[in-house]
């Protein structure tokens, strides 16, 4: 006869650590200047001036090789909630159309087709105005 093997039965393993909480944000009450913000974060990463000077240089060019006419024309920042995009607007007829203040007809030129970029906020960025 057949023995049956008897299945040892595993350990229940920890759950991973609770994920460490949320760095607290300070609100900035001044805007800051380029240099100003190459100083912070270059304070809070332990890179030198140069370094962050050059990321930012290089995510420059990454969004901009984004934009070019072949490139994706959709960019997001990552951590930021900033989603860079091109957009296209179509052309628009002659048409007339009235003057506000008095009232008198008037003839609204044409507009060529154009393509303009448009930066928009994250949800995660929301949020963070609304609390």
């Amino acid at each position: 006869m057949a023995v049956k093997k008897k299945v040892a039965k595993k350990k229940a393993t920890k759950k991973a650590a609770a994920a460490a909480p949320a760095k607290k944000i300070k609100a900035i009450a001044n805007k800051m200047t380029k240099t100003q913000i190459l100083n912070h974060i270059a304070e809070a990463t332990g890179l030198s001036k140069k370094q962050v000077g050059e990321v930012f240089s290089e995510l420059g060019d990454l969004i901009t090789a984004h934009m070019k006419r072949r490139g994706s024309g959709e960019f997001t920042i990552p951590d930021t909630g900033v989603k860079i995009r091109r957009v296209k607007k179509p052309a628009r007829k002659a048409r007339m159309g009235r003057n506000p203040a008095t009232g008198e007809p008037m003839k609204i030129p044409a507009k060529p087709a154009s393509t303009t970029v448009r930066v928009t906020a994250l949800k995660a960025l929301k949020e963070t105005i609304k609390s």
